[in-house]
């Protein structure tokens, strides 16, 4: 049974990976978040430690190390921002990392997190949950058995409403979520380069604080994409849930049925990392760069590589 810490357990995503310590027979030791409302880990490790100053959770954590009870892993369910803080205080103490998407910010960020791995002997771990689901892992074998010169044209549309609050929260301000592309898309960036190989090219025909539209080259696609949380932008045949989303992937003109199969995907990711072959640093970084690059690129014209929703946010 592995030890583990939490940061960020009132986090939208936290559940999962309480779940996931849980379900692979672990044991959560402490959890740390700025906000109080963490009533969900009574439904997962009631015993465990709670502290809403980092002060005080780096406290105990040292502690525990001090009695021979050093922790195995932290998991990071941080404000993105965050996240390279986070988790160069787990290594310099030698400890693991599980950290959810994004990554960092930065590709320079990675750089100095491989460092930190090498000095201190501790390993960094992600959440690539994309790369585990059934239609995706089917894709890429698919892709790799057609001829090497195919090259795939792909529609990725992926939409996910979000009320007021969300402009005003951290997500909401670039240098501390990276903006949409990075907050609700890296993940999608990041199965795209594992399917479709190298990228090749990238250019942004659209970004505001709510949607963001562009053309990706890989060596094996030309992928048309558009993001948003404005519910304007949102297809009739939305779906109804927590919140109202709608994810299309289209392949030629087959569509990627990938609605379902996400259920249990943090669970394979810790068992994944808890077998020693979950991804690491250098598995992140196309995707890092993709989103850097999104954000600090000037927009261009789209002219026939337009995604067919561009034409919602330039009318």
């Amino acid at each position: 049974m592995k030890k583990f810490a939490l940061i960020g357990a009132s986090g939208y995503i936290a559940p999962r990976h309480l779940r996931a310590i849980k379900d692979t027979g672990n044991d959560l030791v402490v959890a740390m978040d700025i906000n109080d409302s963490v009533g969900i880990m009574d439904s997962h490790f009631p015993e465990a430690e709670f502290f809403t100053e980092f002060e005080d959770f780096s406290a105990f954590v040292e502690d525990q190390h001090l009695k021979g009870e050093k922790l195995d892993y932290i998991a990071i369910c941080s404000p993105n921002y965050l996240h390279a803080p986070h988790m160069k205080y787990a290594l310099k103490n030698g400890i693991n990392v599980i950290c959810e998407k994004p990554l960092v910010l930065s590709s320079e960020d990675l750089n100095v997190l491989k460092q930190y791995e090498e000095l201190y002997g501790a390993k960094v771990n992600s959440i690539l949950q994309l790369r585990l689901h059934p239609s995706i892992i089917a894709l890429k074998e698919k892709v790799a058995q057609a001829p090497a010169d195919k090259v795939f044209d792909v529609d990725l549309t992926y939409m996910t409403s979000r009320g007021k609050w969300y402009l005003k929260s951290w997500k909401g301000f670039d240098q501390k979520s990276g903006g949409v592309a990075t907050n609700v898309g890296v993940h999608f960036y990041d199965m795209l380069h594992f399917v479709f190989g190298e990228l090749k090219h990238n250019e942004v025909h659209f970004k505001d604080e709510k949607t963001a539209s562009g053309y990706l080259e890989y060596e094996r696609a030309r992928v048309r994409w558009f993001l948003s949380i404005d519910a304007n932008n949102l297809p009739e045949n939305a779906v109804e849930g927590e919140k109202k989303t709608y994810r299309s992937i289209t392949i030629g003109d087959e569509e990627l049925e990938f609605s379902g199969g996400f259920t249990d995907l943090h669970t394979q990711s810790y068992e994944n990392v808890l077998r020693g072959t979950g991804y690491g640093v250098d598995e992140n970084r196309i995707a890092i760069e993709t989103v850097e690059h999104i954000r600090r690129s000037a927009v261009v014209e789209a002219g026939n590589k337009a995604h067919p929703l561009l034409f919602k946010v330039l009318k």
